[in-house]
């Protein structure tokens, strides 16, 4: 227990302070301070003398989650011959804060039940929810393979879908992984930018456009399996959204690994052709997911997944060629702490990819991964993983290369490539727009039948 004096009332207070000042008004609850007081002094600053009105301000430290400081006050005058330390002063004190302390424990037991209410009120906000369905009751290009529960009703408000974040169906694992991947993301690009000069460095701009559509691909993700069941075109334009996310993640590889990860020999041999043809395989891998989802709707699901996986695979084999040639010429004399990093992102890559490609625990156990254990969802794991060892890679080549990659790259070459960037984005948007055109054309030609 300290003893403040006014001046010092507007300083942090980490302790708890006592603060004397006048006051022309008494409290009732400090009647105990009747007694009249000598003159004292209290950090070299005159108290009133005995028989003046003072007013006793206790601040104290809420105890209460989210609560910051409090102040409580008692009003009545000083016992006579009190000093400092003088027991009366004390053990109205303790009193008085012995009450306090006991309120604020109060409200800590009430903050605390509240929070065990928390799901029965998110329950009351939606009493009307309807739950999960089965395959059966969906449109058959909603369906997964082996997958025969847990699906959401269609046409229902946004606010269903919205809250369908806590609900569990089939695709909350799947908005999770990449939800909680994106805030990883955005810790990280907090903890770079400490770091990294990302506004004057034009070096940083790879490194930056590597972040960004990490985080994109995961945000446009997560919207896609959050709201992606509303509707039928809804579905569509989601996920072509999420195509988007992942050409332009694509690219956003391609740049790194040209930048920071190539060495001499191959950047002579494919310097001037690697970026452009980088944004070209972007695109194409964008038309071929939203073609593939397109001729879902009337072909078998093998011929989405060949019009996915042909151009991401032609794709990353691009992207990635300096990182294995890199990797193919290691040597265990080799000093270089991004190496373990790239191949970290190289397991998990091929991981996630047999993952996406094979539904392997949903064949071997059907109608039992229905609501966790489905091979979109170890994909999602693995691929946010690569993701985050790949920024990892990056970062140290940022740091440790920094003489090769300013002697390989011209100062204008940053700004070029955040360009092509721009221009990967625009085209992916057209070829969304286009494709999304042609499902309308298909429902509409469906409505006239009917």
């Amino acid at each position: 227990m300290t003893w403040k004096t006014p001046a010092a009332s507007g300083e942090s207070r980490r302790t708890t302070s006592l603060v004397t000042k006048e006051s022309g008004k008494s409290h009732p609850e400090a009647a105990s301070f009747s007694q009249e007081l000598e003159n004292i002094r209290v950090g070299g600053r005159r108290v009133p003398a005995h028989g003046e009105q003072v007013k006793v301000t206790l601040t104290l430290k809420n105890i209460s989650p989210g609560a910051g400081e409090e102040e409580s006050e008692w009003e009545g005058r000083k016992p006579a011959g009190a000093t400092r330390n003088h027991p009366a002063c004390v053990s109205q004190l303790q009193t008085i804060m012995a009450t306090i302390v006991m309120e604020r424990i109060g409200r800590v037991f009430i903050s605390l039940q509240q929070i065990r209410q928390v799901p029965r009120m998110l329950t009351e906000a939606a009493p009307s929810m309807p739950g999960t369905i089965k395959d059966t009751e969906v449109p058959y290009y909603f369906r997964e393979n082996y997958v025969w529960t847990g699906y959401r009703p269609l046409n229902q408000n946004w606010r269903y879908y919205l809250l369908s974040l806590f609900q569990r169906h089939n695709e909350t694992i799947n908005i999770w992984t990449h939800l909680l991947a994106f805030l990883v993301f955005l810790v990280k690009f907090r903890q770079l930018t400490e770091t990294v000069d990302f506004v004057g460095d034009p070096h940083s701009w790879p490194l930056l456009i590597l972040v960004l559509s990490s985080m994109t691909y995961t945000a446009f993700s997560v919207v896609a399996h959050l709201l992606g069941g509303k509707s039928e075109l809804c579905h569509y334009a989601f996920f072509f959204l999420d195509y988007v996310g992942v050409a332009q993640y694509q690219y956003g590889s391609a740049i790194v690994h040209f930048y920071y990860a190539v060495d001499e020999s191959l950047h002579r041999d494919v310097h001037g052709i690697f970026m452009p043809a980088a944004t070209l395989l972007s695109c194409l891998s964008c038309l071929g997911c939203c073609y593939g989802k397109y001729c879902n709707h009337s072909l078998p699901s093998w011929v989405r997944k060949v019009c996915q996986v042909v151009p991401s695979a032609l794709a990353y084999i691009w992207d990635n060629s300096p990182v294995a040639k890199r990797l193919l010429s290691w040597s265990t004399a080799s000093n270089d702490p991004a190496l373990l990093y790239h191949f970290g992102q190289v397991a998990f890559f091929f991981s996630c990819a047999f993952f996406f490609t094979v539904p392997l625990l949903e064949r071997w156990f059907p109608g039992r991964c229905d609501f966790v254990g489905q091979s979109h969802q170890v994909f999602h794991i693995f691929l946010s993983c690569c993701t985050l060892c790949q920024i990892h890679a990056s970062h140290l080549d940022y740091v440790g290369r920094r003489e090769l990659y300013s002697r390989l790259h011209g100062s204008g070459e940053a700004a070029l490539f955040v360009g092509l960037y721009v221009v990967t984005l625009v085209v992916c948007a057209l070829i969304v727009a286009f494709m999304l055109r042609k499902v309308k054309q298909v429902f509409d030609l469906k409505t006239k039948t009917k």
